[in-house]
């Protein structure tokens, strides 16, 4: 089905098995996560899900890079003001908690270890190279600009569903986030500062 152009109906059904295995995987993980709760909340069945995906793992992969791709697209780096990035992607971990499961799912049962993505899946070379152009511009700290991104980014989870002290959610008051946010950018713009 993969190599077939979709009808608009097939589009459709693909999209809602996304969406329902996007919060079945999230919420489960990969090996938590039943293939017949996801055809059944899409309303289609096995044979559609296996031949738009393949398999139950293939479906977590496609749903998890798309994650990661959509968090690039919807907060592009400012390698020129980390501080504003880091807001950014706290605000986007507080509208999307979904998408940071999905990335401790994938360091649970996929990659203890190392990366969280096999290099031919990696999407930070744009921003690698802006954090680097940063710094030759005097506006970033020396330093590997794959740590100074893993840093900016930690520090954005720091109240997201990855945290080891407290999760936020988007029903919290407008004014506690706004001090979230406050001493974000603080924050980062001291460990980014050069000097």
């Amino acid at each position: 089905m993969a190599d077939k152009p979709l009808t608009s109906r097939g589009a459709a059904t693909k999209q809602r098995i996304i969406d329902v295995a996007t919060q079945e995987f999230a919420r489960y993980g990969l090996a938590g996560a039943r293939v017949e709760r996801i055809v059944a909340a899409a309303r289609t069945n096995k044979a559609q899900l296996y031949g738009y995906f393949g398999s139950k793992e293939e479906l977590f992969d496609t749903i998890f890079l798309d994650s990661m791709g959509s968090i690039r697209d919807g907060v592009p780096i400012d390698a020129g003001d980390l501080a504003d990035w880091a807001v950014r992607l706290y605000d986007e971990y507080l509208r999307r908690p979904d998408l940071i499961r999905l990335a401790t799912w994938v360091r649970l049962e996929r990659r203890p270890a190392g990366h969280l993505v096999a290099d031919a899946d990696r999407l930070d070379a744009a921003k690698l190279g802006a954090i680097a152009d940063a710094q030759a511009a005097g506006l970033v700290r020396a330093g590997d600009p794959f740590d100074l991104m893993a840093v900016v980014i930690a520090m954005s989870m720091a109240w997201s569903p990855v945290s080891n002290v407290y999760a936020a959610t988007g029903e919290e008051p407008p004014e506690l986030h706004e001090q979230r946010r406050t001493l974000l950018r603080e924050s980062v713009r001291r460990a980014v500062a050069p000097g």
